[in-house]
């Protein structure tokens, strides 16, 4: 006889809420399991439906990051086996999904935690597929009996989603003996084991910093399973970022502009304060500037083809291209 062929029920992306907190959707009744002999066809999950969109967003939002969107794909892939396997009745322990994403800035971090938390969301692993960003700002009182409130409340913003604290190494001072961020990194230690169905903490830093916050806190990165590291673009990459948000906002290179585009990159990537697609958009931004103003001051009408153009002048106009000064002799 033919072995049972089934598949998922209808995906409800809930789970109960936390406790004091008010309940979004009904828990849905869980699913029956399957007998010993029956197969099951992950093509019917609807979660995986919605998995492969956000994937499909992912590499169409972010040139390169071949590594980080392996990884994605890998713990995409964990948590679809993890449901799969519930329904036959395997018990194992529920996957952990607390992360460090490590990186220079402007590397897509950001993006990559907000779809993530569209995929969790859709796994059932998560209530909701939202991204609280935090800073130690945010978490760190300026007094004592000030700090627990400030990071309680964050976590609680953060309840059923992913809390994402940026320059998370601010956090660890030990230079400083009475800094409150320890207090902060206890709290933190204690909700992401306890609240570990109802909450996704990402730490997010610089490499360096990052190996030197969690080497202080081994309790911390024992809880961290998952350590993505973004690299910085190279300049053929950095330049079709730029194409597409010169597209994302109706404009374009023409060939001079790209090719002045192009040095532009060269010249910049070398240059202090460097922050990958975060200075990209701020370079093409300032062409946007520079076109306005050479469009003003033709003092003649303008053609869609006028506004739409970013040429090489828009782009030479940029600091980076004056010539150093001659040394001082």
């Amino acid at each position: 006889m033919p072995a049972e062929r089934t598949g998922f029920a209808m995906y409800r992306g809930t789970q109960p809420a936390r406790r004091g907190e008010p309940s979004a959707d009904p828990e849905p009744a869980p699913e029956p399991l399957l007998p010993d002999d029956a197969e099951l066809d992950l093509a019917t999950d609807e979660a995986a439906h919605v998995v492969t969109e956000t994937l499909a967003r992912l590499d169409a939002e972010l040139v390169g990051l071949g590594a980080v969107k392996r990884r994605v794909r890998e713990i995409a892939a964990l948590l679809q086996i993890d449901r799969a396997r519930r329904r036959f009745g395997l018990a194992a322990s529920r996957p952990t999904m607390h992360m460090s994403f490590t990186g220079p800035p402007g590397t897509g971090k950001t993006t990559v935690a907000l779809r993530m938390a569209e995929m969790l969301h859709a796994l059932g692993y998560i209530r909701k597929p939202k991204v609280h960003t935090v800073t130690r700002d945010d978490l760190v009182g300026q007094f004592i009996g000030h700090t627990a409130p400030k990071t309680k409340e964050a976590i609680a913003k953060a309840a059923g989603g992913i809390l994402f604290i940026d320059e998370a190494y601010y956090l660890f001072r030990p230079e400083n003996e009475r800094d409150y961020g320890q207090e902060v990194i206890e709290i933190l230690l204690q909700e992401m084991e306890s609240e570990r169905t109802s909450l996704v903490v990402i730490f997010a830093g610089y490499p360096d910093r990052m190996d030197t916050f969690f080497s202080a806190n081994p309790g911390l990165s024992s809880r961290v399973a998952h350590h993505i590291g973004f690299e910085d673009y190279s300049a053929d990459e950095l330049l079709q970022i730029s194409e597409l948000m010169v597209a994302g906002e109706n404009f374009r290179f023409d060939d001079a502009g790209r090719t002045a585009f192009a040095e532009y990159l060269e010249l910049r990537m070398g240059r202090p304060r460097f922050a990958n697609a975060r200075s990209v958009r701020n370079a093409v931004e300032r062409c946007r500037l520079r076109q306005a103003k050479r469009l003003v001051d033709l003092g003649r009408p303008l053609t869609r083809d006028d506004l739409v153009t970013l040429r090489a002048a828009d782009v030479r106009g940029s600091r980076v291209f004056d010539p150093a000064p001659a040394p001082a002799i």
